[in-house]
């Protein structure tokens, strides 16, 4: 008797695995899967502990170098830390500079930005790639004949100075970011305004700049960073010790012949760090995190 086999069909269960699946659900590659999680579990851990020395030395007021539980919790250290000279003063110092050089900054950039990325000019791309480079040339390189100038022309130990020079040290890389930003704004939204007999900086002031705004954000807060946690340039052009910024006097808790006050470094840490989170997540969360220019352009 013959035996008749019938082919089997696309949609039968003898069809054979899609080798993509195979390839999914084959153990060759779980080791590379282990190894990933294993070295992403080591610089998550290098993160967590100095965090957790912070919040544990902070405290503990018998603090030491080594990271363990404390045998009693209270605020002492932040009570040592909170005062005018140690502590407010700094940080309003930090503030004032920080904030000046972040404002400073996006105007420049905004100003910057809008000839090139609106007008086609024949030297663009050439002073693009010099902002470029100037985000890469180190502040220090540049340091010894600011210094010297700041001495001569009786600049030394201003404020207003010494954030407008943090402003220009931080402007190629935030034009770069701003010039960018403004490219996602549609042109005919101006062309619009244009047509209604705006200028060019009525339109930029009232129609980019606001659907800019989370760019801008951006912007702020790099340089804000930027400038809350430099230390070089306010040690060299701010002599006064009244207005050193928290970057300068944190050193104070770094006495004679190594001692060292653990835990009131650690509370003053905790405040340093404190506003620049603050400022993240009221502007995360005032301004949101994409353009909205949906329905903006009639069709």
């Amino acid at each position: 008797m013959a035996v008749t086999t019938t082919p089997d069909l696309p949609g039968s269960s003898a069809t054979p695995a899609a080798p993509g699946r195979a390839a999914l659900a084959s153990p060759g590659r779980r080791p590379s899967r282990t190894a990933a999680n294993a070295v992403l579990l080591l610089v998550g851990v290098a993160f967590v502990v100095p965090l957790a020395w912070l919040f544990l030395s902070a405290v503990d007021p018998a603090a030491t170098a080594r990271t363990g539980l404390p045998e009693t919790v209270s605020t002492e250290n932040f009570s040592a830390v909170l005062t005018a000279d140690i502590a407010l003063r700094p940080l309003l110092v930090s503030f004032v500079l920080s904030f000046g050089a972040a404002a400073v900054t996006v105007l420049a950039s905004v100003l910057a930005s809008y000839p090139l990325s609106r007008y086609q000019m024949r030297f663009s791309k050439p002073f693009m790639y010099t902002v470029l480079f100037g985000t890469c040339l180190p502040v220090t390189a540049i340091m010894v004949p600011v210094f010297s100038l700041a001495v001569r022309t009786n600049l030394l130990d201003s404020l207003w100075a010494t954030a407008l020079f943090m402003a220009a040290t931080s402007l190629p890389m935030a034009i770069w970011m701003t010039k960018n930003f403004m490219d996602s704004v549609p042109v005919s939204l101006e062309e619009a305004a244009w047509m209604d007999g705006a200028s060019a900086m009525s339109a930029l002031r009232r129609i980019v700049v606001p659907l800019m705004r989370p760019g801008l954000a951006v912007v702020f807060i790099y340089v804000f960073m930027q400038a809350w946690g430099n230390f070089f340039v306010p040690f060299l052009l701010l002599r006064s010790p009244e207005k050193q910024p928290a970057a300068v006097t944190i050193y104070q808790f770094f006495g004679q012949f190594g001692a060292i006050h653990y835990g009131q470094l650690a509370a003053f840490s905790l405040l340093y760090s404190l506003p620049v989170i603050v400022l993240y997540v009221i502007v995360s969360r005032g301004i949101g995190g994409s353009f909205a220019m949906s329905g903006a352009v009639k069709g």
